[in-house]
């Protein structure tokens, strides 16, 4: 598609449709209402009317922290519509992270939820670029209200004077370590996604149904559930609650979506409820589609042979805006990524920057017209990242003959162990096939001869005990599926991984648990007191609660960059 140089992806995202005699089609189900393109202009010309009359001006930063809801998708295209720079932000952060945020991207506005509020008030004498915070909700005491706001404004809102490469949004990025960087994106990036894999992978039209576990404020949740069925007039179910699996059953029964985007940990999730192909109706979702993690083998096969859905699973980033590669419908290669989107490039190669040839791992770089700018302000970071047109996509990945790319792990987190290169997720996988583990994490351990070998952190499904006799019981189940170099030496049994709040798995601390291991070769287990205390070998006693984000918390989020846990479809161990 050849994007015009004038661009306002608010004029094009919802403007448009109402010039074109679609005011009146459905844009959002949300609450049991139904929401037009008439109602989202509306919405969004009196939220960009606001938001000038606060004295916000073109480019300036709005941070948004609001669940999924209309408010969202208003204060998102109002304040692109001015010209301003949206910035949607997790809400499930920290006041101290917001903190780090609002000062970083010196955002001049923040709206925010009512229950959110207050983690912006308790940091507020530290953000020193914020002028004003608006409520979405019940304002508390002194504060400004979003309904009361808008209320009064305009119905009518001429776009700002944009072009295609103006800055639209910006996207936070996790990652396992170190700040939060801004991946700043343009007005076109989103029309380059729609057009490549929204067309050739979604092949999404005006009646399609879009329903997302991931949310808005993640680069995958916003293609899912906002910009993708708004490029064609299609519709979109938004729902604020935590998607736990039978909310999530029952809105896939009663709001009848016909494409469906979930997580591997949300299809392991929801595969555990009892009779579910029975209990819910699933017919009118004619795609499934899957990232955030590798999607394990297992949980496609169960997937299909229980709703008889492919999942398709992809890969993409942040900084390319969605998925780059992916499966096709009646395509799939179970557990692999897929092959590459239309409209992108990719290599492989070493760390000399040589291409590898196919069926050797390497490092996976990416390119196509979606990728962000840069990172606000980290010229360093950009510069690692950034290479040309080329992005370094920070993952070891492998392609077979047939094309197929299949995920390693990530840069830093691959194993050499007797001189040969392990995979992180291949043994994870290998792992996830037992029946006692729910999921796994593993990482490089030095033993008695400061040799690093593979060590694997397990979670037990329920009934499971851990025992020297598991242990050696799935070393010996690995050895049967992997070459015999690669299965895990050691092997600690824990009741969670420890996880960013964007479900990231957090291997910076795998790696310092490891390290207080026995070197001599004994397994262990993390006591209650986590990183600071010793380990305790297998043998004396049961998996006991690390002090990291409960799994309940991170369901909900999740980052769009692949982190290699594998998961099953079992509940969770719990303590004897």
């Amino acid at each position: 598609m050849d994007i015009p140089r004038a661009c306002n992806a608010a004029t094009w995202f919802v403007d448009r449709h109402v010039a074109e005699g679609r005011a009146g089609r459905l844009a959002i189900r949300y609450g049991g209402r139904d929401i037009t393109y008439g109602d989202v202009r509306v919405g969004a010309n009196r939220c960009g009317n606001a938001l000038r009359r606060l004295g916000v001006r073109m480019e300036q930063r709005v941070l948004l922290l609001l669940p999924d809801g209309p408010e969202f998708v208003s204060v998102f295209w109002g304040a692109l519509k001015i010209g301003a720079v949206a910035v949607p932000t997790n809400t499930l952060l920290k006041p101290r992270d917001y903190e780090y945020i609002l000062n970083d991207s010196r955002a001049a506005v923040v709206i925010a939820g009512e229950d959110l509020a207050p983690a912006i008030e308790a940091v507020r004498p530290h953000l020193r670029f914020l002028r004003q915070l608006v409520v979405a909700g019940r304002p508390g005491p002194g504060q400004v209200g979003l309904a009361e706001l808008v209320t009064a404004e305009s119905d009518e809102l001429d776009p700002a004077d944009t072009t295609k490469d103006d800055v639209a949004f910006w996207l936070y990025t996790s990652g396992t370590t170190g700040t939060p960087k801004a991946a700043v994106h343009l007005h076109h990036d989103m029309v380059v996604c729609c057009e490549a894999f929204g067309r050739h992978v979604l092949e999404i039209g005006p009646d399609d149904r879009c329903f997302s576990v991931a949310r808005l404020f993640f680069a995958y949740g916003l293609g899912n559930a906002l910009y993708f069925p708004f490029h064609v007039g299609a519709a979109t179910v938004l729902d604020p609650r935590r998607p736990e699996p039978a909310k999530v059953f029952d809105i896939l029964t009663r709001e009848r979506p016909t494409l469906f985007f979930a997580v591997p940990t949300a299809f392991a999730a929801m595969l555990q409820v009892a009779d579910a192909e029975r209990l819910y109706d699933l017919r009118s979702v004619r795609l499934c589609l899957s990232a955030g993690e590798p999607l394990p083998k297992p949980i496609y096969d169960r997937w299909l042979e229980r709703f008889g859905l492919e999942i398709l699973d992809g890969i993409g980033s942040t900084e390319m805006c969605h998925t780059f590669i992916a499966n096709r419908r009646g395509k799939v290669c179970p557990g692999s990524s897929g092959t590459l989107v239309p409209g992108y490039d990719a290599m492989i190669v070493d760390e000399a920057g040589r291409a590898v040839p196919p069926g050797e791992i390497g490092n996976l770089l990416v390119k196509g017209d979606s990728a962000c700018a840069g990172y606000w302000n980290q010229h360093e970071r950009s510069q690692q990242t950034f290479v040309g047109e080329w992005v370094r996509t920070g993952d070891k990945y492998r392609q077979d003959a047939a094309g197929c790319f299949w995920y390693a792990g990530r840069s830093d987190d691959m194993i050499k162990a007797g001189g040969m290169w392990v995979s992180p997720a291949e043994v994870e996988s290998a792992l996830a096939e037992h029946p006692a583990v729910v999921e796994a994490g593993v990482v490089g351990a030095a033993d008695a001869d400061e040799l690093v070998k593979p060590l694997a952190f397990v979670v037990l499904a329920a009934g499971h005990v851990a025992s020297p006799a598991l242990e050696e019981e799935l070393q010996a189940f690995v050895k049967q599926r992997l070459a015999a170099y690669k299965y895990p030496r050691w092997i600690v049994f824990v009741n969670e991984l420890p996880k960013t709040a964007t479900g990231k798995i957090q291997r910076f601390k795998l790696r310092e648990i490891a390290k207080k291991t026995d070197r001599g070769g004994k397994p262990g287990i993390v006591d209650g007191k986590g990183l600071s205390s010793p380990l305790i070998p297998v043998h004396r006693c049961a998996p006991v609660r690390l002090a990291f984000a409960s799994p309940e918390r991170l369901f909900p989020c999740f980052l769009f960059t692949i982190t290699g846990v594998a998961t099953r479809r079992r509940g969770r161990g719990s303590m004897p």
